[in-house]
């Protein structure tokens, strides 16, 4: 089986491998590049596979770094089956048409710039009717039951504990009469999340394709998390302030919500909580969380009754879900101290940009970051402690109180991911390394070769092609 990375090599987004052999063609993942100018244009360069030849794709979970570019493989020529799980169908299908959405408008921004300067006009990476035409070719399956692609490759699904949904793959082929294995961590969880399991353990497989965002790295306040968060929130309206909580859409809005929830009610001050008010101003945010209640099954069981009661904490009387756009502007003009938890998480897009405009250049701002924020991302550069930034060609003041909660992260440590490998390390021959920026990808394959000195172990290289 020849392999090759598309993408996430040296960086965390762009995920996508192409792999060819037991006479298929098919690709696990297939995302976005996520950042500054120079990496998003990745997202345009020509292909260089036929997107017809693709046989299928095998996704592990919704995120956009992950599933992003599926709607522009369709409107190339592909038109083969997407396998995920139940929940990843689910999401992928709102934020697929979301990244549609987002691309078109983008596009008619830099569309008009260009008629200004007597330019052609370009087209979208994709758009929403191009997402919306890829839904139909999402296969969904559940979890730890092989699936037979061909007589001659099968794959599998394993928890991964990152998402609602996501998953690591394992995949069987048979090649010169032998069976031969390759399993993709894909995201792993940090094994923190209140919400869903830990990550399940595979079996062992031949090669592994492990991620690295936190290789070397362990995460630290995991416990104090959610009381640092309501501690912040607490000081922040005591002086009348707004904290506002750059946040994904998908996944960590909705584990905020929870923890912040169960944090006041283990400390018998449910009547505290119920006091601030919480604005999830996303439109996306709020069909993600419906389909958080649709499959509470995939929770941990404790919670998933939870989710199911009356208690449930998505419809807590405190918590407003915000769609129309007037309403999120109104958000803005309110004196009221409260909490907006807005995408996107790492500042790039969506109404939290609004928002910055608007309460950054105020003293008694407080802006919480709870989420990695990418190099070249505008969240990247606050947290790092930039002072005066642009935002809709307006010149803003950072005078905003920045805070980063740590231990909110839904991507594994050092620790979970030895946790996860441990049991793999007696049958590797191949541990490739993805999914992490250069350096730390880097020091993480040092650490593993010393402790695998019988495998081979490799950082992911886009222009390298790989016989597994």
């Amino acid at each position: 089986m020849k392999i090759r990375f598309l993408g996430a090599a040296g960086q965390v987004t762009g995920s996508g491998c192409l792999l060819e052999g037991a006479g298929h063609k098919f690709l696990v993942d297939f995302g976005q590049f996520q950042g500054d100018e120079i990496i998003v244009r990745q997202n345009y360069q020509p292909l260089d596979f036929k997107a017809s030849e693709i046989d299928f794709v095998i996704l592990t979970h919704a995120h956009i770094d992950h599933s992003g570019r599926l709607p522009l493989l369709y409107k190339q020529g592909f038109r083969g089956k997407i396998f995920c799980t139940y929940p990843t169908a689910a999401l992928a299908e709102i934020l697929m048409k979301d990244s549609g959405k987002i691309h078109e408008e983008e596009n008619e921004w830099e569309n008009r710039k260009r008629m200004r300067a007597g330019l052609d006009e370009v087209e979208p990476l994709y758009s929403f009717d191009d997402a919306e035409e890829t839904v139909p070719y999402l296969y969904p399956m559940p979890y730890r039951k092989k699936h037979q692609v061909s007589e001659a490759l099968t794959f599998e699904y394993f928890d991964a504990g990152h998402l609602l949904g996501s998953s690591s793959v394992r995949i069987e082929w048979l090649e010169d009469g032998l069976l031969k294995s390759i399993l993709f961590s894909g995201d792993l969880g940090s094994g923190n999340n209140p919400m869903l399991p830990a990550a399940d353990h595979p079996e062992p497989a031949q090669a592994v394709v492990i991620e690295s965002t936190y290789g070397l790295e362990y995460h630290h306040n995991t416990r104090r998390r959610a009381s640092q968060l309501a501690e912040i929130i607490e000081e922040t309206m005591e002086k009348g302030g707004t904290v506002l909580i750059p946040s994904f859409a998908v996944g960590r809005t909705q584990e905020i919500i929870f923890e912040l929830k169960a944090h006041y009610v283990s400390l018998d001050r449910l009547d505290d909580f119920y006091d601030i008010p919480i604005f999830v101003d996303s439109p996306l945010a709020i069909h993600a969380t419906g389909i958080y209640e649709k499959f509470a099954d995939y929770y941990r069981p404790e919670v998933a009754a939870k989710v199911k009661s009356p208690e449930n904490p998505f419809d807590a009387p405190n918590v407003t879900y915000v769609s129309e756009h007037e309403a999120s502007m109104a958000l803005d003009r309110s004196p009221k101290s409260k909490v907006i938890i807005s995408a996107s998480g790492m500042c790039e897009a969506g109404r939290i940009r609004h928002h910055l405009k608007h309460y950054l250049w105020k003293r008694e701002t407080t802006l919480v970051f709870i989420g990695f924020q990418a190099e070249g991302t505008l969240g990247r550069a606050l947290k790092d402690g930039l002072k005066d930034i642009h935002l809709f060609n307006d010149p803003i003041k950072v005078n905003a109180r920045i805070e980063f909660v740590e231990g909110y992260s839904g991507h594994a440590d050092q620790a979970a991911l030895d946790n996860w490998l441990e049991p793999l390390e007696p049958h590797l021959s191949h541990l490739f390394i993805n999914h992490g920026e250069a350096p730390r990808s880097h020091a993480f394959a040092e650490e593993m070769e010393s402790r695998l000195p019988n495998t081979r172990v490799i950082v992911a290289d886009p222009k390298e092609f790989y016989e597994v």
